[in-house]
């Protein structure tokens, strides 16, 4: 497999365990906000300790998952930035329908690979702010190569929320943003809409054979 592919994968899977725990993280009402590498650490020191005692059952790991991570990523911002200039000209049924299929479809592209998680350390190399916007630097360290990982955060009241991470430059957002932007120029908004359904309903039916293979 080509190893930027295995890369935006690894990352990926770490991003979704990363939002595994946030809910968890208790922050006082009146309290300064953490910025966004300590919010960061604290989730993946926390998942990584969760993943060694998982929940027993496959629908239990999944619905720990899912319940966490729509708290944690900002998905309308990643998917109006995924559709760019195309979502002035959506309708609005269309922005809701595709804010919807995007999340979906990353949630099930990802949460099977999370439990694929193997040894990979996280080494923190500095975070910027600017206001409400933030930037981590990370590097995944596997047993064959060092992957940097740069995930933008944007601050909602006192959480760091994802909406975009950038893997040995190619941001994940801008990806999906050239691969949907040329199915919207050549077939339009509601064929992309219809190829996201589509690969949806694969996801979930391999999901189910999954499950039913584990039982």
């Amino acid at each position: 497999m080509d190893k930027r592919k295995i890369s935006i994968m690894t990352a990926a899977r770490l991003l979704f365990l990363a939002a595994l725990l946030v809910p968890h993280i208790a922050c006082p009402a009146t309290a300064e906000p953490t910025g966004p590498l300590e919010q960061v650490r604290q989730t993946v020191e926390q998942v990584l300790t969760l993943l060694r005692d998982p929940p027993p059952s496959p629908e239990a790991r999944r619905q720990a998952l899912t319940s966490t991570i729509r708290s944690r990523f900002d998905f309308q911002v990643m998917a109006q930035g995924t559709l760019a200039q195309n979502w002035k000209t959506a309708t609005v049924e269309q922005r809701q329908r595709f804010s919807a299929l995007f999340a979906d479809l990353l949630e099930a592209s990802y949460l099977g690979r999370i439990e694929a998680y193997t040894d990979e350390r996280v080494e923190y190399a500095g975070e910027k702010t600017l206001g409400k916007r933030g930037i981590v630097d990370t590097v995944i360290v596997t047993s064959s190569s060092e992957i940097p990982i740069r995930y933008k955060l944007i601050l909602n009241r006192d959480r760091w929320l994802v909406y975009d991470v950038v893997i040995e430059e190619v941001s994940l957002v801008r990806n999906y943003r050239s691969t949907y932007g040329e199915i919207i120029r050549t077939e339009g908004m509601e064929e992309l809409l219809a190829k996201m359904e589509d690969k949806l309903k694969d996801l979930q039916s391999a999901r189910e054979v999954n499950d039913a293979l584990q039982r």
